[in-house]
């Protein structure tokens, strides 16, 4: 592995608040509001509503976009789709819903090509009267935002769901187009704690976490799908990484993290599912086996690839490890921590609003081999705390993160937004245009 794995000692515990998230510039109506204090709204008529985002790859972002999809009222919105390749794993699930899927495809966002497919995304936005554009992440919003803007759609939506570690200076400044639209919406408070050190308005900035679909826990005659499938005894512990695999994942230390507990602990295995996002992505996955094996690790650590069954063989996970460096709010974390599962996760990013530390989980610095290794070996060898710990998290997860919430305040957000007094303004402009 070319990245650096060097042991820290450090953990700086910062307490996270989850609640009110929202501070208003006095200057400006009330536009964003928390869910719970939204005013009443009346619509006569449904909402032509765009959610835009790059690809249909598999990932978190993409995933809460087709929860939201699934889940939005029909008999509100007019739901459409744009997207700058129609290609991925997602994209079924949006065409099998009926759900009309407008391809940008571009291959800069600087050259004459983008102004001309920005265009003609603004002309789609005026010609099926798109009342809400809500944007998702760095390539989307730089993308759609000016071409709502131009198409003068009242309400426009910004979704920035990280912290920015993958983007260069120049991506961060570019990121600041975002500043147009008339809601920033991240998914967790570290998000929003970023943005307004970056100098976004505090004011503009709303929180709405991650909505997860929760499944009912799989019945005892599925328990051992794993074990089965990969000869293992029944007593062998599973520790598992669920996760998309890109470098901001950190997997190489839950690797590292692996190889310091050693041979003392035979009866354990270390997996690690998932792949790469897309389709010829998959230096990533080269590099971590490359580096397992290099630990000696080749007997002990399993990479089982992309399932589609996670929810099925999660019950038979004994620890979840989520090592990353980066983290806006992890749809893996909060589906072990649903499934009961113990979890041990980095304290980056959104994950503290999920995870109290000793409580629902355990929290360690990224990048930190011996606090994750230890971490591990401590739920190893109390599994009475690990199991409360799972209890606890799957407590929390229920009633914090569930999809049915996460797309019920949306909506309300997406309705006052558009009762505002700018975007009534707008709304009527364009209705009479």
């Amino acid at each position: 592995m070319t990245r650096s794995i060097t042991p820290t000692t450090t953990t700086t515990h910062t307490p996270s608040a989850f609640g009110p998230v929202l501070a208003r510039d006095p200057h400006e109506d009330s536009r964003v509001a928390p869910p719970q204090t939204l005013a009443p709204y009346r619509i006569e008529q449904r909402v032509g509503l765009m959610q835009f985002m790059t690809f249909f790859y598999l990932g978190g972002t993409e995933r809460q976009v087709m929860n939201l999809a699934a889940g939005v009222d029909s008999t509100r919105f007019d739901l459409h789709m744009g997207c700058n390749g129609k290609v991925g794993a997602l994209l079924e699930e949006a065409t099998s819903r009926g759900i009309p899927v407008q391809e940008y495809a571009i291959n800069s966002l600087y050259n004459l090509g983008a102004i001309q497919a920005r265009l003609r995304l603004s002309r789609y936005l005026r010609e099926h009267n798109i009342q809400i554009l809500h944007a998702y992440g760095f390539y989307s919003n730089l993308f759609a935002i000016p071409a709502a803007r131009l198409a003068g759609v009242p309400v426009v939506v910004a979704a920035i769901r990280d912290c920015g570690e993958a983007l260069t200076s120049a991506q961060r400044h570019s990121q600041r187009v975002s500043k147009l639209a008339d809601c920033i919406l991240a998914n967790a408070d570290g998000v929003r704690r970023w943005l307004i050190s970056e100098g976004y308005p505090a004011w503009k900035i709303h929180v709405i976490p991650n909505g997860i679909v929760q499944h009912k826990p799989s019945p005892a005659m599925e328990r051992g799908i794993l074990h089965r499938e990969y000869g293992l005894s029944p007593d062998t512990k599973l520790v598992a990484v669920c996760s998309r695999l890109t470098p901001m994942k950190g997997v190489e230390h839950f690797l590292a993290a692996a190889a310091a507990l050693g041979s003392t602990r035979p009866n354990v295995r270390f997996l690690v599912i998932g792949g790469p996002s897309h389709i010829g992505d998959g230096s990533y996955k080269t590099e971590l086996e490359t580096f397992a094996a290099s630990l000696g690790l080749k007997d002990r650590v399993i990479f089982t690839g992309f399932r589609n069954d996670v929810a099925r063989i999660l019950p038979e996970i004994d620890i979840s490890v989520l090592p990353s460096l980066s983290e806006g709010l992890s749809n893996s974390l909060l589906e072990a921590m649903a499934a009961g599962v113990p979890v041990i996760a980095t304290r980056v990013g959104g994950t503290p609003e999920a995870v109290e530390d000793g409580s629902t989980g355990l929290l360690v610095p990224p990048a930190d081999v011996e606090s994750l290794s230890r971490g591990i070996a401590f739920l190893l060898d109390n599994p009475q705390s690990a199991k409360r710990m799972g209890e606890e998290g799957r407590r929390r997860v229920l009633a914090r993160f569930s999809v049915e919430k996460m797309v019920r305040d949306t909506e309300a957000l997406y309705l006052h937004l558009l009762t505002s007094g700018r975007a009534r303004a707008a709304r009527k402009e364009v209705t009479a245009s």
